[in-house]
């Protein structure tokens, strides 16, 4: 069949490059605007548009995704099918133009975790399980109709990195499953089920990083796991007045008896960072103080002259 792909990260490009590999033809490629970035504001083309301009494909990148004109163009390269990984949502005028429907990729078991965050949510939440789900889009956001469903284990060892990754070679699978079913009209689109407990995926803000020592060592655990590598799990530390904030990429914990005197007190203990808290320990791996680079806990010990009065402030 004839594809038109929309979408923007990294995640959507390894989505792309493998239709393209395929027996369907992409004739088109939509993403975002190209934007400035960095200290010098230099304009930045999204993965997308990367793979798009290397493999010679038709590249449209409208502001506005109701621009008559966009619509038009999109109406000429006539396409039997839209794809759209991991970009925004579509007006109808655009959805409803191919033959055979347009349908989304979506890091989650729909209806679980509809929405902007899927994979980071999935783990800070603790599943155990997720997968990725193709569906006709409709009016709403990750509601229509399922055309098909992969499942995945979620380890005690994934962080978002890893678990990113897996579900893209997942997803793309998936997607040339989908082209295929739909081409021969083999698939059956299937309504969202209603469960009673709804999860969503919302997008993550800093505030939503911030590490809360109050909570469990699990979650306090799946919540650094969850946000890793990007956008990152932080928190404040103070050493005597001084306070500042702190990265944490990698933890682990043990469940021990503490005293109540001892709790938020950090230590360094043979190039282990250690928490006290009130179920145990909890040991930072790897971070990135403020204003520097990310490293190990053995190169942060290292570099400090004095090892003593550290906490996590309370008040803060």
């Amino acid at each position: 069949m004839k594809v038109v792909f929309m979408g923007t990260p990294e995640f959507a490009a390894i989505c792309l490059d493998r239709i393209i590999e395929s027996e369907h033809q992409v004739v088109g490629v939509v993403t975002v605007p190209d934007k400035p970035a960095g200290r010098g504001q230099k304009l930045t083309q999204s993965a997308v548009a990367k793979l798009a301009i290397e493999k010679n494909i038709p590249l449209l990148q409208p502001e506005k995704l109701r621009n008559p004109e966009f619509i038009e163009n999109l109406k000429k390269l006539d396409a039997d099918a839209f794809v759209v990984v991991a970009f925004r949502m579509l007006p109808k005028d655009v959805w409803q133009i191919p033959e055979k429907g347009t349908f989304n990729l979506h890091a989650s078991l729909l209806p679980q975790y509809r929405g902007a965050a899927p994979i980071n949510w999935a783990i800070i939440n603790g599943e155990t399980e997720t997968g990725v789900t193709t569906f006709l889009i409709d009016e709403k956001i990750d509601t229509g109709n399922i055309l098909l469903k992969e499942t995945t284990p979620i380890t005690d060892e994934d962080n978002v990195g890893t678990l990113h990754d897996r579900l893209a070679e997942i997803g793309k699978e998936l997607i040339i499953k989908t082209l295929d079913g739909l081409e021969k009209n083999e698939l059956t689109p299937q309504p969202q089920e209603n469960p009673s407990e709804l999860k969503s995926a919302y997008k993550i803000f800093k505030e939503d990083c911030q590490i809360d020592w109050n909570e469990s060592l699990i979650q306090i655990h799946n919540k650094i796991r969850g946000l890793s590598p990007y956008p990152a799990a932080w928190t404040f530390i103070q050493k005597d007045e001084e306070i500042k904030s702190m990265k944490i990429f990698k933890g682990h914990f043990k469940y021990a008896a503490t005293s109540e005197s001892e709790w938020n007190k950090i230590e360094f203990i043979q190039n282990q960072i250690r928490i006290t808290l009130k179920e145990g320990y909890y040991f930072l791996d790897e971070l990135q103080p403020e204003g520097k680079k990310r490293m190990s806990s053995k190169d942060f010990i290292n570099g400090l002259q004095d090892k003593t009065g550290w906490k996590i402030p309370l008040s803060t």
